[in-house]
């Protein structure tokens, strides 16, 4: 801390200092501690609705922003939602500019080498939006020559592609709109996502692809990142996740942000975001 009054005794300016370390750590103030007026800055790419988007003046909106509010609220702290993008995420949970991220991050061992995972608070399954035209119906069907595969870049679409589909063309591009539109034009056979993006795109798109469903690898688990060692929070966020387990906040956040989607996930019996049986 820079001490700029000028006059100041130098013991008073240490003592300054010294308290300005116990109660500023990084960039936040204390992530973990809890106490009332708190801010904790949780990183977010705003660009998957209705988990992260924003409102029509541009403010955070969506299922994530809420859940995320929610813990603050009822463990003291102050939220300050950081848009950022996705590949800017975990360095700016590395460097501090973030105390956590809650972005539709899967858990995975690569990630988990860079910061840690809360418990899972979300399961979801890889499916594919393909062009009609495409002649796919099977994630095998995809792993040929002369055959494309668009993928968000960084995500689990894109690993799962690049270990699984070596006779493929990857196009690898920046967000998931762009994915979309690389499928409905023509250009890549496939967008590989999970289910609930492809439903929802499907849905928008019907002229033009099909959704293959069927899935093709373990579930995913969608985790809360945080800086390497810092318990304190993690323990916070775990306690707040298996209490929302039991107590109805996941159903709330449901009702409010995915009724018409879990209907149609239970109609064709697939498995929802928010059951962890």
């Amino acid at each position: 801390m820079k001490v700029t009054k000028r006059g100041m005794t130098a013991a008073l300016a240490a003592a300054t200092v010294l308290v300005g370390m116990l109660v500023t750590p990084g960039c936040s103030g204390t992530p973990g501690g809890g106490s009332s007026g708190t801010t904790l800055k949780v990183g977010m790419e705003l660009a998957y609705p209705p988990f992260e988007t924003k409102d029509d003046a541009g403010n955070p909106t969506g299922l994530s922003v809420d859940f995320i509010k929610d813990f603050g609220a009822a463990d003291g702290y102050n939220i300050v939602i950081e848009n950022t993008a996705w590949d800017g995420l975990i360095p700016s949970l590395q460097t501090g500019k973030v105390d956590l991220v809650i972005s539709s991050m899967t858990i995975t061992a690569d990630r988990a080498k860079q910061v840690d995972f809360s418990d899972p608070y979300a399961v979801a399954q890889l499916a594919l939006l393909v062009n009609k035209k495409s002649g796919v119906a099977s994630i095998d069907d995809l792993n040929a020559a002369g055959k494309s595969v668009a993928v968000k870049t960084g995500s689990t679409g894109d690993v799962y592609a690049t270990k699984n589909l070596p006779n493929a063309q990857i196009n690898r591009l920046a967000d998931e709109s762009a994915c979309v539109t690389e499928v409905v034009q023509g250009k890549s056979d496939a967008f590989i996502y999970d289910q609930l993006t492809i439903f929802r795109n499907q849905q928008a798109n019907p002229d033009t692809t099909n959704a293959v469903f069927i899935p093709f690898q373990d579930p995913e688990h969608w985790g809360i990142a945080v800086q390497k060692g810092n318990t304190a929070l993690l323990a916070k966020l775990n306690a707040f996740i298996a209490a929302s387990k039991t107590n109805g906040e996941f159903d709330k956040l449901t009702n409010k942000y995915l009724a018409a989607e879990k209907a149609t996930f239970d109609s064709l019996g697939f498995k929802w975001f928010f059951d962890f049986s």
